[in-house]
């Protein structure tokens, strides 16, 4: 959230003394229209600052959405994985349940309860 403030200050600075017209002269011109050496200098150095203060902010946004893709990326093999072990678990399901034979039906209950009952008496 920190990080957030700072980087909107940072662009509030970056801004900063730009009008619509483009960079605002600090000083009164000359009777023939010059601006002196002096304020060109100042000028270019403020640009030089927020051109650095643009690029460390496109490095940091680059750094951020290739973090983000990463992410994405593990997120998106993983639920591939899960998609694969739960339809197989689907179609292990269907053919046990397609099969009409009720010996077969009868044994899967037999041992569901089972399982039950052994696991309710090791907790008790």
């Amino acid at each position: 959230m920190n990080a957030r403030r700072d980087n909107r200050n940072n662009r509030v600075s970056l801004f900063d003394g730009i009008e619509e017209g483009g960079i605002r002269a600090s000083s009164v011109y000359s009777s023939s229209h010059e601006i002196d050496e002096h304020d060109n200098e100042q000028a270019l150095d403020g640009l030089q600052d927020r051109v650095n203060l643009l690029k460390r902010l496109s490095g940091d946004i680059n750094e951020e959405v290739d973090s983000h893709n990463r992410m994405l990326d593990r997120m998106g093999n993983d639920m591939d994985s899960s998609r694969g072990v739960l339809s197989g678990t689907m179609d292990k399901f269907k053919m046990v349940f397609e099969t009409k034979s009720n010996q077969r039906m009868f044994t899967l209950v037999a041992s569901f309860v089972v399982l039950f009952l052994i696991i309710y008496y090791l907790t008790r």
